[in-house]
């Protein structure tokens, strides 16, 4: 069994979560509750749970506070929470599952279906570490996302993508030491992440780091040359925008 503990503030939501998770999870079981940072790090580290969910905004402090107390991570975790955009970010750059409030049992399980699945793959702490630290403002040169491919999990400086493009529901990432990464979430998705860090979706299948292209053939919609070589079409609806980029440069 996966040994869950569930932490919010609120006693009848986490009294909710522990159900659905008891009724819907099949291999998880529920061993503490806690509605405060304090008692959720004591439960934590005493009873060492492979599993946490993990609310944000709690009486003594925050979930990151928590986190940050804990003796040891090494547990799968899920946020639930309704906060605010910035933390929200960081969450997903960390690519750790979250889920908003009002919780919807179907996708609470299915994020632990997910978490099944995964079980004592994945390197959590590496996870974690690139959390904590996505929430300190740091210049964009040294932001990081991390990246789950099939096999591995990537940290990635988010200056050293030259380019993403659709493949599906999944996305290919090229690097500039030439590697290629395949993750497993759709272009739209990094395309939210990444659009303040000089990212531009030229085109439905291409997302494009503006600070590699060499040139700019305007015919038709255009094509853009990058320093890999490749050539990424740009949509007819995209040209004036990426003109309007190029003058603001």
């Amino acid at each position: 069994m996966i040994r869950t503990i569930v932490i919010d503030d609120e006693k009848r939501v986490a009294e909710a979560i522990a159900k659905i998770i008891e009724n819907y999870c099949s291999g998880f079981s529920v061993i503490g509750i806690a509605h405060n940072v304090k008692t959720g790090v004591e439960l934590i580290n005493k009873h060492k749970p492979d599993m946490v969910t993990l609310d944000i905004n709690l009486p003594d402090g925050s979930g990151f506070d928590l986190l940050r107390k804990v003796e040891d991570i090494d547990f799968k975790l899920i946020f639930i929470t309704a906060y605010e955009e910035h933390a929200l970010k960081a969450i997903k750059f960390s690519a750790i599952d979250y889920i908003l409030k009002p919780i919807d049992e179907i996708e609470l399980s299915e994020a632990f279906r997910k978490v099944k699945e995964i079980h004592k793959k994945e390197n959590n702490k590496v996870i974690l570490d690139a959390f904590l630290s996505g929430l300190v403002d740091r210049p964009k040169e040294q932001k990081k996302i991390v990246l789950k491919t099939a096999g591995d999990i990537h940290l990635i400086r988010v200056n050293e993508i030259i380019r993403c493009e659709s493949e599906g529901s999944y996305t290919s990432f090229y690097l500039n030491d030439g590697k290629k990464l395949l993750v497993s979430k759709n272009l739209k998705e990094y395309e939210d992440l990444l659009s303040d860090y000089g990212f531009f979706r030229a085109h439905h299948s291409h997302l494009i780091n503006i600070n590699y292209i060499e040139r700019f053939h305007k015919a038709d919609g255009g094509i853009i040359y990058m320093s890999d070589q490749s050539e990424i079409p740009v949509s007819v609806r995209k040209k004036d925008s990426l003109l309007k980029l190029f003058r603001e440069l």
